[in-house]
């Protein structure tokens, strides 16, 4: 069986029911809490592996109450060059999973959001399949090749990540591209859509987010 870690942050999820049904489904050998992230654990009534952050988003009698029911905490000061969500896969990357899902990492102060986006090139560099996702959406890092599996209709956003990303080629999209560049200054991969239920991409270099939208043609109001 794949082994499934989750590590959850502390910005919004969205619906809860989302993260329980998450959990049912992928069912999580491991349970991370990036500091406030507890806050979601705790609302749906069930008990984190590890706490770790600087606790500054967790009051003290949710500590207590975590620690009596057999969760780890590890502390770091308020000064310290890593985001808690960086030192919750850090922790995640110890359990050596196949898989590391992320919730609760995206939206809220766009700082973080971007902060977060970055931890899919930690986990590549590793080779361990990564991925954000809140109620809407996920958000992968691709290097070289994927297959993204959905539906068709799905809204599906290609991004170059950090540089150009060269020799792009998709199959199974409503705009298809052969050995395209991709570029910071042109976002020519935004609001592509699947015809199938599987989209292939590959490339020659550079790092490529890819964001799925998980109902075709519903986005987050404002969107």
């Amino acid at each position: 069986m794949k082994r499934v870690v989750f590590v959850i942050c502390g910005g919004p999820i969205g619906e809860l029911a989302f993260l329980q049904t998450e959990r049912e489904r992928h069912r999580p050998v491991g349970l991370i809490c990036a500091d406030g992230g507890a806050r979601h654990i705790h609302a749906l009534g069930l008990t984190p592996d590890l706490i770790v952050g600087d606790m500054d988003s967790l009051s003290g009698e949710l500590q207590r109450d975590f620690v009596m029911k057999g969760s780890r905490i590890i502390r770091y000061p308020e000064t310290k060059d890593e985001t808690d969500s960086e030192l919750a896969l850090q922790m995640a990357f110890m359990m050596t999973p196949d898989e590391i899902r992320i919730y609760g990492a995206l939206g809220a102060r766009i700082d973080h959001t971007l902060a977060n986006l970055t931890l899919l090139a930690a986990a590549a560099d590793r080779g361990i399949k990564t991925r954000l996702l809140d109620e809407w959406c996920e958000i992968i890092l691709v290097r070289q090749a994927a297959v993204i599996e959905g539906e068709i209709g799905q809204t599906v956003s290609l991004l170059a990540f950090g540089a150009d990303v060269k020799g792009v080629t998709l199959e199974g999209f409503e705009y298809p591209l052969s050995n395209a560049t991709i570029t910071l200054a042109r976002p020519i991969g935004v609001s592509n859509r699947l015809t199938a239920a599987r989209g292939i991409i590959s490339m020659e270099s550079g790092n490529l987010l890819v964001i799925r939208y998980f109902k075709a043609g519903h986005f987050p109001e404002g969107a």
